[in-house]
């Protein structure tokens, strides 16, 4: 019997985990071992994923995962007693400040002119954030990792100039499943932080600890941040600090980072710890008696020599190259004799454990824990945060009212954030610039200023930044209420109940969050790709983000609908997002085929209890996207911004055109007219405005009223048929070059460019293809 085949509220204990790489490992990694018990909580709305409750926690998995956890029954345990209240019989260890285990005679500590350098490892959703702007306050920065577009926070600890504090991507285990992951992890080992500030989340303590385990190996000062203990204690839970950390061999620190509590005593621990390069109690996490104690040790002993050379923690090394951890391999790179003996070892724990190396060494952490948790933690007499999510649930992933709800939530946001809130503060900034403009041009013809310089200040850098600037207030917004969506606990709901659907196109649930911001704006939609644990997946995403028609196109669509279809406005809109939509799935299927081959990244994720979002995390998102919009777009829409009012303003001879009609960007546009003319919009007038909608899709009408106004309009120009094939080539072709920007900061400059060439020709193909079939149908009538 395997997993899938269960039903909802059923349980079973795990026989055997099968799969391969680093899916499997992942499985293991996450708690899904031999013996571990599972309940299935419930299917989503379309029957795939599933959610089951291990360890305390909900995790989601893909039916086709599940089918390969082979399970049988379980058997009803007798109810326990609830446990008392510890009363800790252990002295404070002191570990983490002055005491027993500062050795002043033998202590070497770091210079006092030495920059402390920390990073703040954690699970996902244990509130690292959260910290992170507690220890850090606006004493931050964000940039990348190197070589990768994964983002990167550093900052000052309050109080503390001479520190550094990296907040990683959250992470499981040290066993890299993601791009995200394995960047956690090299920075851990590569970059050898002073100390591992550790976050725990003491609600859900066995899963969080399974990580501790790992960085404890990795021979580095650690202290561990109990966070959430308010909840814990607040449910009739406690945890024995003491005991826990005379076990653990490494400073133990409750917090709430969501209320300020325990923050001040975890800094004074982290910066003693590092400075004195405190590392941790030497542990041996196996029982003498365990079938893999040995094997441990004999391993240490093999690679030794090789763990010293590549800086490898010896111990960590030693249980990676006993699971087959790859990049470990590689990284030591053992000649034939050690690989046999090495594989001579492993066939010795599979025999004395039943159990393959790395289910064996998961299962060595998961027992360690247990039994850690056993002696230092009171479980919760009840569980109220996860009580009242299941209700919750109930109606937000419900099989008949996900699907509804979801679509009143996103429509709410998107209404909130074009209509309401964003359209607000655009119009301000709007007025802003306006104002802004206009004292300017008034200050340069009064310091009569050299017309070429007054046309590049006024109609070049204000008009073109200006109304590219404008989209700013949207970004801030809608990150305002995804990070809302985030930080509650939803966005993980909807990749939930959405994965089906889009793993039929080659997505995972998790991309269909920026494919419906691309409605609203292309450039929030790509940077929220970042969400993405794969690659594969993201790059995918940001591709097909542009062919969702964006806000910015409404006014073309409106300018057309109001000369050419009168009374048919709804209809004419409603087949423009529906062919986007349809185009989108066919580009989807193409993709598939042929740039992204494969499947789409197995869907494993945690599904955490729902929480009130904290406001000063999401201000502070809410600052940073705008810090990241603000640098990393704005200057390529800068320098795009000029080379688009040079072309206007100069003639082939570098003069000052007063007539646009004579300029570059008309000869362009007369080279390219004849592209077009197949199309039936062979007018150099509408290519220019066409080309202008590179820089701001608004632009596209107001450059076709400036030109066509003096000739009776455009409905003198364009049949209806024409105009049609129009709204369907700007429909298509290009993103303006913010989202271009956004895209070329994703993936690079090859993406960008290949890109804007694509939907150029998709445009030009499909366009033409109307018009075709729309005077085929007008001939046969």
């Amino acid at each position: 019997m395997t997993l899938k085949e269960l039903k909802a509220g059923q349980s079973c204990i795990v026989e055997t985990v099968g799969g391969e790489g680093a899916l499997r490992q992942h499985f293991l990694d996450m708690g899904i071992l031999p013996g571990a018990e599972i309940t299935i909580v419930k299917f989503a709305p379309m029957g795939d994923p599933v959610e089951v409750r291990i360890h305390g926690y909900e995790l989601s998995l893909r039916l086709d995962d599940a089918a390969q956890i082979t399970v049988r029954d379980s058997v009803k345990k007798a109810e326990e007693d609830k446990p008392e209240k510890r009363k800790s019989k252990v002295a404070h260890p002191n570990l983490g400040e002055p005491g027993i285990h500062h050795d002043k005679k033998h202590e070497n500590p770091l210079p006092d002119d030495h920059v402390l350098s920390f990073a703040l490892v954690g699970n996902q959703n244990s509130g690292k954030t959260t910290l992170f702007n507690r220890l850090t306050g606006s004493n931050q920065h964000v940039g990348n990792f190197p070589g990768v577009t994964v983002d990167r926070k550093d900052g000052a600890i309050i109080g503390h100039e001479k520190t550094v504090i990296t907040d990683l991507p959250g992470i499981y285990s040290m066993s890299p499943y993601s791009k995200e992951e394995i960047v956690s992890r090299d920075f851990v080992l590569d970059n050898k932080p002073d100390a591992i500030i550790n976050i725990v989340d003491s609600t859900n303590i066995e899963r969080n600890l399974y990580l501790t385990m790992q960085l404890l190996e990795t021979e580095r000062p650690v202290v561990v941040a109990l966070n959430m203990m308010d909840e814990l204690t607040g449910n009739g839970g406690s945890v024995d600090i003491n005991m826990m950390e005379q076990i653990l061999g490494v400073p133990v620190v409750p917090i709430s980072a969501a209320k300020n509590q325990g923050i001040g005593e975890l800094i004074s621990h982290a910066i003693h710890i590092a400075k004195y390069c405190e590392k941790p109690l030497e542990q041996d996490f196996c029982a003498p008696e365990s079938p893999i104690h040995s094997s441990i040790h004999a391993v240490e002993h093999l690679i030794e020599e090789k763990a010293k050379s590549t800086g490898l923690p010896l111990r960590f090394a030693a249980c990676k190259a006993l699971e087959g951890d790859e990049l470990i391999l590689n990284q030591l790179d053992l000649d034939e004799n050690e690989k046999d003996l090495l594989e001579h070892i492993r066939v010795k724990v599979e025999k004395k454990s039943g159990l393959d190396p790395a289910a064996a060494v998961a299962d060595m952490r998961f027992t360690y824990i247990m039994q850690l948790v056993g002696s230092c933690v009171t479980k919760p007499v009840q569980n109220k945060e996860r009580e009242r999510s299941e209700k919750v649930d109930r109606i937000l992933t419900g099989k008949f009212t996900a699907i509804p709800i979801f679509i009143l939530i996103m429509a709410a946001v998107f209404f909130l954030t074009f209509n309401v809130i964003g359209a607000g503060l655009q119009w301000l900034l709007e007025q802003g610039i306006d104002t802004l403009t206009k004292w300017t041009e008034k200050a340069l013809v009064a310091a009569n200023v050299n017309d070429v310089i007054h046309s590049l200040i006024i109609d070049g850098i204000f008009e073109g930044v200006g109304s590219v600037l404008s989209f700013l207030p949207i970004v801030v917004v809608m990150f305002f209420f995804l990070s809302l969506l985030e930080d509650s606990g939803y966005i993980a709901r909807i990749a939930f109940f959405m994965d089906k659907l889009l793993r039929k196109i080659g997505l995972s649930g998790r991309s269909i969050v920026p494919l419906l911001i691309g409605f609203g704006c292309t450039v929030p939609a790509v940077m929220s790709t970042r969400t993405l644990p794969s690659d594969r997946d993201r790059k995918m995403t940001i591709i097909l983000t542009p062919f969702m028609s964006c806000t910015a196109k409404l006014p073309i669509y409106a300018f057309f609908v109001s000369s050419f279809f009168p009374g048919q406005g709804g209809l004419v809109m409603t087949g423009l997002y529906l062919l986007s939509i349809v185009i989108g799935i066919l580009i989807a299927f193409v993709y598939k085929k042929l740039l992204f081959k494969g499947e789409a990244a197995p869907f494993v994720m945690e599904l955490p209890n729902y929480r009130l979002p904290s406001i000063r995390s999401t201000l502070q998102l809410m600052w940073e996207k705008a810090k990241d919009f603000l640098q990393k777009a704005f200057s390529v829409i800068l320098i795009a911004t000029v080379v688009v009012w040079f072309l206007q303003s100069f003639d082939t001879r570098f003069n000052l055109v007063t007539d646009s009609q004579t300029s570059i960007m008309a000869l362009i546009a007369g080279f390219l007219a004849p592209v077009m003319k197949p199309l039936g919009l062979g007018d150099w007038r509408i290519t220019t405005s066409l080309i202008s909608g590179f820089m701001a899709k608004e632009s596209v009408v107001s450059v076709l009223e400036v030109l066509f106004g003096a000739e009776g309009g455009i409905t003198a120009v364009l049949g209806t048929v024409e105009a049609g094939t129009l709204l369907i080539f700007s429909l298509l072709y290009t993103p303006c070059v913010a989202a271009i920007a956004s895209v070329k900061r994703e993936l690079g400059w090859k993406w960008a460019a290949a890109l804007v060439v694509w939907q150029c020709i998709l445009a030009w193909i499909v366009s033409f293809l109307f018009r075709i079939l729309m005077l085929a149908i007008g001939g046969a009538l």
